[in-house]
């Protein structure tokens, strides 16, 4: 039996080369050992996604969703993928539902589930000190003529 974790990562290394055909392949050969693979799911919804077959992805973006129903990013990509097919109303229902997974999560879990390159984005510390006087314009050079 193939080692599930080595083959989720090649799946994903095909995703990141856009190979999407090839990752949903190994992506199926994953779930159909462990249905129950809940990163597996959810990248094969937005492996269709990608790959422009919305129904589908709408399709494997519930089975995640039974998987884990109150994950955020369960109904963060499934209201993607209704927005994209047209469904407006169901696409803000879950955009909502991702909300509040969003305020579900502990304060520590929030920071921990930060992507790095997004932590400069984060609220800065309240107590920043801010010089007492600015310069005048120190860009601009001084033109007085002596």
């Amino acid at each position: 039996m193939p080692d599930l974790q080595d083959l989720y990562d090649d799946a994903m290394f095909d995703f990141g080369t856009n190979d999407y055909d090839s990752c949903i392949a190994k992506l199926g050969e994953i779930l159909a050992i462990d249905p129950d693979y809940f990163d597996a799911r959810l990248a094969l919804g937005m492996a269709h996604y990608r790959n422009g077959d919305f129904a589908t992805a709408i399709s494997e973006g519930h089975k995640a969703e039974t998987l884990r129903p109150k994950e955020q990013l369960v109904h963060t990509n499934l209201s993607l993928f209704y927005m994209k097919s047209g469904d407006k109303k169901t696409a803000e229902h879950h955009g909502l539902q991702a909300r509040i997974a969003g305020w579900r999560e502990t304060p520590a879990e929030a920071s921990s589930s930060i992507d790095p390159d997004l932590k400069m984005a984060e609220a800065k510390p309240e107590n920043i000190s801010i010089p007492e006087k600015f310069p005048d314009m120190p860009w601009k050079k001084n033109n007085k003529i002596g």
